[in-house]
């Protein structure tokens, strides 16, 4: 007849003798912990690097000059130009200290009166 038994595997013993009650509840404390700066010499010293972003200061940049003003244009015209054609309406527009919706409205303004005068002529 064979029976239910379980096998033994050695480590039975030792559990019937266990008390929870012995354990010591202190942990380590912060004064066990190596200082930072230990900690960081032996990282170095063993090649490990640092996955933290490394703080770089970028050089000033001459800022953007923000051109917002109330204006009532409120309706967005995009076009694809050339670098130069940007670059020159900002510069008019910089120089006589309009928007540039202002500074397309005047360019549009003269465009049309030259084409009277052409017409007219």
């Amino acid at each position: 007849m064979t029976t239910n038994e379980r096998a033994k595997i050695g480590f039975g013993d030792d559990l019937d003798n266990f008390d929870p009650n012995e354990w010591s509840k202190a942990g380590k404390t912060a004064n066990d912990r190596p200082q930072p700066a230990q900690t960081r010499a032996a990282a170095e010293a063993s090649g490990f690097r640092s996955r933290e972003p490394v703080k770089t200061v970028a050089p000033p940049s001459a800022p953007i000059q923000q051109r917002r003003r109330r204006t009532g244009r409120n309706v967005q015209f995009n076009v694809k130009l050339k670098q130069e054609t940007i670059d020159g309406l900002t510069a008019i527009a910089d120089a006589n200290e309009w928007g540039l919706g202002e500074t397309l409205e005047k360019a549009l303004d003269l465009l049309q009166r030259e084409a009277l005068n052409r017409k007219s002529s």
